[in-house]
């Protein structure tokens, strides 16, 4: 039997990419191997969305080969797909490229690369197309910590920002039925898992490209809400020009879905939001911001800004900056710009100098300490449902007072980008459970949380 190895690189999109290949050599009678060493194929599953990204797979393929140069390497995923006629010539390292178009051909992929049967394999999806290779979504093999999966809703953009290169990659928005999406939430959580993260490019605009009268995410959601059960629906990544105002209210009325919303704001000034082609501005995103607070007092708003976009002046940085402000967000990621082939950003003039522009990124970070800080202080002498992760350590025998320690998140914690909940527990807690909690403390990004008496939370 032949043993591959995955490892999988970039946005948890790809990581959905890692599980359904995963899920498909399973099927075929592959076996996973938990070491690069024991497996006859390394598979990368890389990211080509900004540079740093794209030459971090590509040291992966190199540094696999020179460790293993008996093995084959498989290099699948975004980077692939992008620049496959590139890397055919210049990476010989890689036995064979695979796209991530059509996940349902790894099984070729893989045979093809294993064989030398080849060395690019990139299809469009539908040309060839064998879904019966790919085990039913909610059951494909996770990547997430315990209790925790990601269920991916759409496929590719049509928002069109002009420094993304997404729709390049991955192509225009596809949507999943309605129904299909139930389903696969439904078998995962008949697998014990507690918390559903809603992924797409962008969840607002979800079933504009199949029917407005039964595929938009205020319908999703009405759906999922007839599901049976503890469990959390987080939504993220949603596009703020095309936010469903609708879904504010299901959130308010069922508590199982999430006041927590991924919002790619990217700038505060209205010339350089315009040049990244977006329709808002500081004021419209403001009020959006508002109006949240005020459906959900308890809402948490997480975002990203873009620091150095070309022509992005001192005047237009302290728009930013005055936004920033304004906005107090909960969480914040801030990028500096990547100059991508093929965006209509690329041919714009008024580069930013790197060293300018990597400075103003630091500024923002440096200033959103307090303000996140000031945020999650608000939960502070609250009981919250708590999602325990992994047990971090025993009681010490010279304070056995103090109990068990474990990692977990509250509902304003989004997995893997913010901060984390540290529980102390009299007993022990099972890794993906969900459990009731007093946090008492803070401890710089981080929540302080008592487990409490009692059971599960509901």
């Amino acid at each position: 039997m032949a043993r591959y190895y995955l490892d999988p690189f970039g946005c948890v999109k790809n990581q959905v990419d890692a599980e359904t290949m995963m899920g498909a050599l399973d099927k075929s009678g592959w076996a996973a191997a938990t070491d690069p060493a024991e497996a006859d194929l390394i598979i990368i599953n890389s990211c080509g969305f900004i540079q740093a990204a794209k030459q971090e797979s590509i040291n992966a393929v190199l540094g696999y080969k020179k460790a293993y140069p008996e093995k084959k390497v498989l290099l699948a995923g975004c980077l692939a797909q992008r620049y496959v006629a590139e890397l055919a010539e210049s990476l010989p390292e890689a036995d064979l490229f695979f796209g991530n178009r059509d996940l349902s051909r790894i099984t070729d992929a893989a045979y093809s690369a294993l064989h030398g049967d080849g060395r690019v394999l990139v299809p469009e999806r539908g040309a060839g197309e064998k879904t019966e290779a790919l085990p039913p979504s909610g059951e494909r093999p996770l990547l997430s910590m315990p209790g925790s999966a990601y269920v991916k809703i759409s496929e590719g953009c049509n928002n069109r920002c002009s420094f993304c290169a997404i729709p390049l990659i991955r192509g225009p928005q596809r949507s999943r039925p309605v129904e299909h999406i139930v389903r696969e939430c439904r078998q995962l959580l008949d697998r014990g898992i507690v918390e559903l993260n809603l992924i797409g490019q962008d969840l607002g605009s979800y079933g504009i490209d199949i029917s407005r009268n039964n595929g938009t995410l205020p319908q999703l959601l009405e759906a999922l809400s007839r599901l049976t059960g503890p469990f959390w629906v987080r939504l993220l990544y949603i596009h703020p020009d095309n936010f469903p105002r609708p879904i504010l209210d299901i959130i308010r009325q069922d508590p199982r879905f999430l006041p927590y919303f991924d919002l790619p704001f990217q700038h505060g000034s209205s010339r350089i939001l315009r040049a990244m082609n977006r329709r808002g501005n500081a004021e419209t995103y403001l009020s959006l911001i508002d109006e949240i607070r005020r459906v959900l007092p308890d809402g948490v708003i997480r975002s990203t800004f873009l620091t150095g976009f070309p022509g992005e002046t001192e005047e237009d940085f302290r728009a930013l900056l005055d936004f920033q402000e304004k906005a107090r967000l909960d969480w914040l990621g801030v990028f500096v710009y990547s100059r991508e082939e093929d965006t209509p950003a690329y041919a714009l003039k008024g580069r930013v100098p790197g060293k300018l522009a990597a400075a103003r990124k630091s500024l923002i970070e440096e200033q959103q300490i307090p303000i996140t800080g000031e945020r999650m202080d608000r939960f502070i002498g609250r009981e919250l449902a708590v999602l325990v992760e992994e047990g971090f350590s025993p009681p010490d025998p010279a304070a056995p007072e103090e109990g068990h320690l474990y990692l977990g998140r509250l509902f304003s914690q989004a997995p893997e980008v913010d901060g984390a909940a540290v529980i102390r527990a009299e007993g022990e807690l099972a890794p993906g459970t969900l459990i009731r909690g007093r946090v008492f403390a803070r401890a710089g990004f981080d929540l302080e949380v008592a487990a409490l008496p009692g059971g599960p939370a509901s």
